[in-house]
């Protein structure tokens, strides 16, 4: 009976320890030698865990215009800082400043967004390099 309870304890744990194994360091995905500034408008946000995504809409200097996934920290830290969906509603245009991905999707790991008004938003970066953790303004 012991051994039953000790392989069902111990296959408990290890179920509740999967998330944290899918959870990705930022030096895995993202490169820290290559920011990224992004021009764009704004066509989603997705406020779900363990990151917030923002997809944004970039023109190029051809004028072909390409879909851009920009991950920010968790929801519940963006909403600490005041960033909501409502701040980063869609047709808004930002400038994103990140991180590149490593594997050459267009995809980059966010530090900042600025509104056309000027205001800047921390988006989390989880790069250690990235500015402090300070709430919007």
């Amino acid at each position: 009976m012991r051994n039953k309870l000790t392989i069902v304890t111990g296959l408990g744990l290890l179920l509740v320890a999967a998330p944290v194994w899918a959870h990705h360091a930022f030096a895995a995905e993202f490169d820290a030698t290559k920011p990224v500034k992004l021009r764009g408008t704004i066509t989603r946000v997705e406020f779900i865990n363990p990151h917030a995504w923002i997809h944004i809409d970039v023109k190029g200097d051809d004028g072909k215009t390409v879909s851009w996934m920009v991950e920010g920290g968790s929801p519940n830290a963006l909403y600490r800082r005041g960033v909501t969906k409502d701040s980063l509603a869609k047709g808004t245009e930002v400038m994103v400043e990140g991180f590149l991905a490593k594997s050459g999707d267009n995809r980059a790991n966010g530090a900042n967004v600025t509104l056309t008004d000027g205001r800047k938003l921390f988006l989390g970066s989880s790069n250690t390099t990235a500015e402090d953790d300070k709430p919007a303004k």
